[in-house]
């Protein structure tokens, strides 16, 4: 069964940091551009952060840039979203999902073919 599973989410106080990992199963997405989004209750889900099968291309919706890092370990089959700075509405629902169509960056959900089932991230003020 290939699966993404992600992990690392909790609560946080305004300020702080979480580290997100995403971790693969049933195939190698090492060949895959991955990314993260994230979903606010009642909002539509939203492109954070996507990052080449190789690890050496990165991009960020502006809204993260530079507060959040996007990073991988292809050995281990692993993509991490490293949260710092958080604040009250980054609070939502953080999805990994592996790139579809090779298009680079693939900052649109239709560009993903997998999802993971989502880790809560609060953030309190």
């Amino acid at each position: 069964q290939v699966e993404l599973v992600e992990s690392g989410g909790g609560l946080v106080q305004a300020g702080g940091s979480l580290r997100l990992s995403c971790a693969a199963s049933g195939r190698t997405f090492s060949s895959n551009a991955m990314g993260w989004f994230r979903q606010a209750p009642g909002k539509e889900r939203l492109f954070l952060a996507t990052i080449s099968a190789s690890g050496s291309s990165t991009y960020y919706d502006d809204s993260v840039k530079g507060r959040f890092t996007i990073s991988r370990d292809n050995a281990k089959n692993t993509i991490y979203l490293q949260m710092n700075s958080l604040k009250p509405e980054d609070t939502a629902v953080y999805y990994c999902a592996a790139d579809l169509d090779r298009t680079w960056p693939p900052t649109a959900k239709y560009q993903y073919e997998l999802w993971g089932q989502g880790t809560q991230v609060t953030v309190s003020s």
